[in-house]
């Protein structure tokens, strides 16, 4: 029998009975060889090794992988290489893949790459031999121009390699910076992602975990405890539910491994291969002329009556399918792809449910994140917009909203796809600007007979402009009603910003898809660029 790829030091894997076959260089043998050894190295360490991965409660790699792709297409590359290293007894564990599976395939039969961490060699840690292997998968992906998934299941750099492997993460993290905007970079937590190994899914432009088997962190719980005092466990400080609703590091977040990487499927079958192709466009069933008339009693008149604005964009996309970018973090803005007339368009929105649809520091940044993506991959960017306002207070002040929200201004501006705004109702001071107003270079501005946009709201406006003929009338309130009635009347009817040439129409809102379907056909040609330069300099 041949040796466990664990137990395998180099020096001779053959069975005593072919190594005479072998020598006489028997092409037949060899393949046969050949193919046992690749079979020792797809089962993995050992069957004990295998019990453990399955009692975390997680999937082997190659069962992973299996799922990622189409069937039968996965094509592995340098599975049989070693560690070089020697020191505290790695001289004696020299497993094929040095833990890490790389290569290439079909996913719904467009080109994928992928690298998985097999966390029953070395628990996945990284090492110099392991990190090579990316690398060359990383250079591999940028150059065919294909999306790049990896599936992180390690715990950190291999101490025993010392330096090597830090230098390692290094070569990584470069090219992810390398690659991004370039080809889409998904990453997919499927157990621990510590130390520096964290940096490289927040480099990405998307990142999955699953609950209980998925952490990711900077210093682990024992770290903390010794420095600050503070007991925790791993998922109270870096698990799936602390990233996508605490920290916004998680896009998504899932029960299972199976669910997660179906997802994975789907969103990559949505996205274009590089920024030099267009998404996919598929068939649309749904009729671009359906008419939305539930809309009319779906949004509220009144400004401060809150609803759901995914039930907006549920009735305005294709088949009412839309797949939401970061669902439990900053609620207050909405960030979901969704297809409008078989073509993908990134939809942001102001969400009334949740903090009445403000802009914080939290929406800002996921905000941001989201339109530098769709501008990256040529998605359509169309901003509904429901916004009072910035989220005033002190803790936003001093925590820097000035400078995240111009995180979001700095995104729309030098976005060059095709942009539309439609202003379902209320859009106040600065935050109007920053929801892709004309002003900022949106191509078309729509807006319903309810909207609102001014400087604040009437009663705000009112209170500053009359102070003086309020403070002097003999009934103060009465006299404010008036004020705020006149202000509304002059300045704040659906039809000002019209007027002036902000908004290029008021629309029915039963025709609401039709319109945008329409108005993005007619931008599909669009072609921009910007001030030739290094890059820009935007906040961060």
């Amino acid at each position: 029998m041949l040796t466990s790829v664990a137990e395998s030091s180099g020096s001779a894997i053959l069975p005593d009975d072919l190594e005479e076959a072998v020598q006489r260089n028997d092409l037949r043998t060899r393949t046969e060889e050949l193919a046992r050894l690749k079979a020792v190295i797809r089962e993995g360490p050992s069957v004990e090794a295998t019990a453990a991965q399955r009692a975390k409660g997680k999937l082997t790699v190659r069962e992973r992988i299996e799922l990622l792709f189409d069937e039968g297409t996965f094509l592995e590359i340098e599975a049989f290489r070693k560690h070089r290293a020697t020191a505290f007894g790695l001289a004696n564990k020299r497993p094929h893949t040095d833990g890490v599976v790389v290569g290439w395939g079909l996913v719904h039969g467009q080109k994928v790459f992928a690298y998985a961490h097999d966390f029953r060699m070395f628990g996945g840690a990284l090492g110099e031999a392991h990190a090579a292997k990316i690398h060359k998968l990383m250079d591999m992906a940028l150059a065919a121009g294909a999306p790049l998934v990896s599936l992180c299941d390690g715990a950190g750099a291999r101490i025993q390699e010392g330096v090597t492997a830090l230098a390692g993460y290094g070569g990584i993290f470069r090219r992810n910076a390398q690659a991004s905007g370039v080809i889409p970079q998904i990453s997919v937590i499927l157990g621990p992602c510590a130390g520096g190994a964290a940096y490289s899914p927040a480099l990405t432009d998307f990142v999955f975990m699953v609950r209980d088997v998925a952490q990711m962190f900077i210093t682990g719980p024992d770290v903390v405890q010794a420095v600050t005092g503070e007991h925790i466990s791993m998922n109270g400080l870096g698990g799936a539910d602390v990233h996508a609703g605490v920290s916004g590091v998680s896009s998504f977040v899932y029960d299972d491994e199976y669910a997660c990487i179906a997802d994975v499927r789907y969103l990559l079958s949505l996205l274009p291969a590089n920024n030099r192709a267009l998404p996919p466009v598929v068939p649309c069933t749904d009729p671009v002329d359906r008419r939305n008339d539930a809309l009319l009693d779906l949004v509220p008149s009144s400004a401060n009556q809150a609803y759901d604005i995914l039930q907006v964009i549920e009735e305005i996309v294709d088949d009412g399918e839309y797949f939401e970018v970061q669902p439990n973090w900053a609620g207050n803005i909405v960030c979901a792809l969704a297809r409008m007339g078989g073509r993908l368009v990134g939809v942001v929105a102001n969400q009334p449910m949740v903090s009445a649809g403000t802009l914080d520091i939290d929406a800002s940044d996921k905000g941001a994140r989201f339109v530098q993506m769709c501008d990256s991959f040529n998605i359509p960017l169309v901003t509904l917009v429901d916004v009072p306002g910035f989220l005033p207070g002190r803790e936003q002040e001093h925590q820097g909203i000035i400078r995240h929200g111009a995180k979001l201004l700095y995104a729309y501006c030098v976005a060059t796809v095709p942009r539309i705004q439609l202003i379902l109702r209320k859009a106040y001071g600065g935050a109007w600007i920053v929801m892709d107003s004309r002003s900022i270079g949106t191509d078309l501005s729509l807006a319903w007979p309810t909207n609102e946009i001014a400087v604040m709201g009437a009663e705000g406006a009112a209170n500053v402009i009359f102070r003086r003929e309020i403070a002097a009338s003999g009934d103060p309130q009465e006299t404010r009603e008036q004020c705020i009635r006149s202000y509304q009347e002059e300045l704040m009817h659906p039809y000002y910003a019209a007027e002036h040439g902000l908004v290029d129409d008021v629309i029915d809102p039963a025709h609401t898809r039709e319109t945008l379907v329409r108005a993005l056909e007619m931008l599909e040609g669009k072609r921009a660029s910007l001030a030739p330069r290094k890059h820009g300099n935007p906040p961060m």
